[in-house]
């Protein structure tokens, strides 16, 4: 027998579902609350609220655990890539060679962007950030190719496969030709290379003589954009979904997730990161000062790149990046100060109760960004990496909501806290 919950108001008692997900998560349904009883569950900010049913990803933040369709995000980063684990988050299942070369195939002929598209970015100011600029290009797609973007369900799934190959391979291209407009460098068109290193020539073919990615870099980029492919019910996540809700087409909702992504508490954590570092190294400090400030509660100090707001152990992202940092840095031959500073941190924070009893470990954002300035890739073209590797997890759950028959629009309610009914006081007799 099903089990339920009881919720008591005025001696009225109000019986309620409890779902039960596949990995034995909970919840009490209380869709039915408010009609039976005129009550709605008040939850600010949706952080004990479950706002759908996903098959994509299962995130358990108290044991550090993260799998995407049931993959665990240790072996992924082993033995996948990005294209083949974007396959996985999108469809569900690891593609076979033909599956494989088709989607690869797809994301190819699809790499190039139109020019009118270029001549709308050179419309923008060079010191327009980044994210605004993708956000609105990547919206302006629904105007490039209409018949993906009708705005009805049954219509856009049933070109979902090319409109999801277009959506990944161009925010790519997309977030290059921003990165090079913004440095007075001409578009650098695809080539037929594997797609982290179309992204590496697009960005600096030119820029460097006889510019050739090399495989610890290329490497080094696939496991960036694949630690971000997805991560659950986060701020911009949830925002494509309720943008997708209302029937809006995939790349308007993939639009409304960047611009989500670009709020500094979302999308600026690993930038934060490499600015505090940079600020412990100009104070000729090795951390060791900063740690005690930190401790002490100086807000100026404030160890950012650790704790997680769903985390509260290890976030198994951050073992696997903090490799990738370093295997990448020693084939480059590049000694960072910033890593020896990032280490000093680390090894500090992880053996210092203060730390530990706050269960404040590293995140993904700590090594992240020294791996993209090891790249070459520019701070304030952080986010808008970040972007690129999110994409394939924005649309998986795009088509998950359209492809939901028993779907609604999201529509959240409120506690209204604003004045009571009162009327209107004509000018003349105002104060």
């Amino acid at each position: 027998m099903s089990k339920t919950a009881q919720i008591k108001v005025d001696d009225k008692e109000y019986v309620l579902p409890v779902m039960v997900g596949t990995e034995g998560e909970k919840a009490i349904d209380t869709r039915t609350l408010r009609a039976t009883s005129g009550y709605i569950a008040y939850d600010q900010g949706y952080g004990n609220t479950g706002s759908c049913e996903s098959s994509i990803t299962y995130l358990d933040g108290d044991n550090g655990i993260l799998r995407h369709r049931g993959y665990p995000i240790d072996q992924l980063a082993q033995n996948s890539n990005f294209g083949e684990t974007a396959y996985l988050i999108i469809y569900g299942e690891l593609p076979n060679p033909t599956q494989r070369r088709t989607f690869g195939d797809l994301l190819r002929q699809h790499a190039a962007i139109d020019p009118q598209m270029q001549a709308i970015l050179q419309g923008y100011p060079k010191s327009a950030p980044p994210m605004a600029m993708l956000s609105s290009l990547i919206a302006a797609l629904a105007a490039y190719y209409p018949h993906l973007a009708t705005n009805n369900f049954e219509n856009d799934l049933k070109n979902f496969d090319l409109a999801a190959a277009i959506a990944i391979s161009k925010i790519r291209t997309l977030g290059a030709m921003i990165y090079r407009y913004q440095n007075g460098l001409p578009y650098n068109p695809p080539k037929d290379v594997p797609f982290c290193d179309n992204f590496l020539h697009m960005m600096f073919s030119e820029l460097y003589k006889d510019f050739v990615p090399s495989p610890e870099v290329s490497r080094a980029l696939n496991t960036l954009l694949l630690l971000h492919a997805d991560h659950e019910q986060n701020c911009s996540t949830s925002t494509v979904r309720m943008v997708g809700s209302s029937a809006a087409n995939l790349f308007t909702s993939l639009s409304a997730g960047i611009c989500a992504l670009s709020g500094p508490l979302h999308g600026g954590a690993n930038t934060a990161v490499v600015q505090m570092l940079q600020s412990i190294h100009d104070e000729h400090d090795d951390g060791t000062r900063f740690i005690a400030a930190a401790k002490s509660g100086s807000k100026s100090n404030r160890l950012m790149g650790f704790g997680h707001a769903v985390y509260k152990n290890f976030d198994p992202r951050a073992k696997i990046i903090a490799k990738a940092c370093d295997d990448v840095l020693n084939k480059l031959g590049i000694n960072d100060p910033l890593l020896a500073i990032a280490k000093n941190l680390e090894q500090a924070a992880l053996k210092d109760d203060y730390f530990l009893s706050r269960k404040l470990y590293p995140n993904v954002d700590f090594y992240s960004g020294i791996i993209m300035r090891a790249i070459g890739i520019p701070e304030n073209m952080f986010t808008v990496m970040f972007a690129i590797g999110r994409s394939p997890g924005w649309v998986a759950n795009w088509r998950e909501v359209a492809a939901n028959p028993k779907g609604r629009i999201y529509r959240p309610r409120q506690i209204y806290a604003g004045p009571v009914k009162r009327d209107y006081v004509p000018m003349a007799q105002r104060g």
